[in-house]
């Protein structure tokens, strides 16, 4: 295929071509980005939490006013929670994932290290912290039964708080102690005392989206035993057919357990309906940005329809003469789809840059990742597939003008 008749057509036709080139460029920059943004919102659905979703419920409550023995209460409200039939583990900790709050506190490995070395959620756990949430344990240990503390005498202490031991996750003791093992290491955050790693666990999510994706596991588990003043949220492990059952049980076992209080209706729920409650606006803006990526792909495919159909239209003596002069379809469709292939890759190339760009702003604006390169074939290849499915009825309709007609003068 000769590229000169081409390139000499396109020259004769600048404002047309350019804006075809344009139209390619902006639908390759935002189209790149668009699926970036999916795949990275598709990625936090399919999080792993490293809970047993399945079979776990929460009940959140709140006392009415300040109780003097809530530390007590919680204790009975656990053995009667724990008492329902189908509940295998029962637990009290502050706060839970898949909620838009957390506890969060900084992480240094030395005393008088200035900048932290990262920002992690503290979870406190009681005895059954890790056998009703599920988590599993990689290395290391669980608490000791004198290591635990509680909450209300830590908080009297008036001198040096003094945290007896860490789990961490796996993700934060990487990042912490990279090629290390990292059960005995010491790292600062509560007090002034260093904090000895005694246990990794797998996974286990931090409360909300703080930091991004890259510091969604920064969790660390304290042997502080809270009461249900201090969050209010009890979870229950059952088996997954037991949930609603055991869900409902719970609630009337607290309401009717100790003094008056107010149990959240609207919190209290399965740990999966949680999860699907959270990353709502996920799936909604995953959604959306499919719907923009077709809409904008429409668009272009509609201009190149557009413009190849007009171009045709005006070509017909030209083909005519090509046609008369012994060229077949198959050619005079080639010339068409080459034509066309020629613009998209300018306008991918210039996508491509355009994409880089967005991403930049978006980097500094919304700290977002760095764009990965896959995605930007991945991009130009759906762009020269588009173009020339476009072009095709354009260019069959020229390859079908007779070489009689087409010749004859106007």
């Amino acid at each position: 295929m000769e590229f000169r008749p081409i390139l000499s057509t396109l020259m004769r036709h600048k404002t047309a071509a350019a804006l075809i080139v344009l139209e390619i460029a902006l639908t390759c920059a935002i189209i790149c980005n668009a699926m970036f943004l999916i795949g990275q919102r598709l990625a936090q659905l399919n999080e792993v939490s490293g809970l047993a979703e399945n079979e776990l419920v929460r009940v959140q409550i709140t006392g009415i006013g300040n109780d003097p023995n809530a530390e007590a209460q919680t204790r009975a409200d656990l053995a009667a929670l724990r008492a329902i039939p189908g509940v295998t583990h029962a637990t009290v900790i502050n706060q839970v994932p898949f909620v838009n709050s957390s506890w969060n506190s900084s992480v240094r490995l030395s005393a008088d290290q200035q900048q932290a070395m990262l920002n992690a959620t503290v979870y406190m756990a009681e005895d059954q912290f890790l056998e009703a949430l599920g988590l599993k344990l990689v290395a290391g240990r669980d608490f000791n039964p004198d290591e635990y503390l509680e909450f209300e005498a830590l908080q009297r202490l008036t001198g040096e708080v003094s945290v007896p031991g860490a789990i961490i996750t796996r993700k934060m003791a990487e990042r912490l102690f990279p090629g290390e093992d990292a059960i005995g290491k010491t790292f600062y955050s509560w007090g002034d005392g260093g904090i000895r790693v005694v246990g990794v666990v797998e996974h286990l999510v931090r409360p909300n989206m703080l930091g991004g994706p890259t510091a969604r596991e920064y969790s660390m588990v304290f042997p502080i035993r809270s009461h249900y003043g201090v969050g209010g949220n009890y979870v229950l492990r059952t088996s997954p057919e037991r949930r609603d059952e055991v869900l409902k049980a719970a609630v009337e076992t607290l309401r009717g357990n100790g003094p008056p209080r107010i149990v959240l209706e609207d919190n209290t729920m399965t740990v999966e309906a949680m999860r699907d409650e959270f990353f709502q606006q996920q799936r909604s803006m995953a959604w959306l940005l499919a719907i923009v990526c077709i809409g904008l792909l429409l668009i272009t495919a509609l201009g190149i329809v557009g413009l190849a159909s007009f171009w045709v239209q005006q070509r017909t003596k030209q083909i005519g003469v090509r046609r008369a002069l012994g060229a077949t379809r198959a050619q005079v469709m080639r010339y068409f789809q080459t034509e066309n292939f020629l613009l998209a890759t300018i306008g991918i190339a210039i996508g491509m840059l355009a994409a880089f760009g967005i991403n930049q702003v978006l980097m500094e604006r919304y700290e977002l990742e760095r764009l990965p390169l896959a995605y930007l074939p991945v991009g130009a290849l759906a762009l020269w597939l588009l173009g020339q499915l476009a072009v095709f009825g354009p260019a069959r309709r020229a390859a079908s003008v007779p070489p009689a007609i087409a010749t004859r003068s106007v």
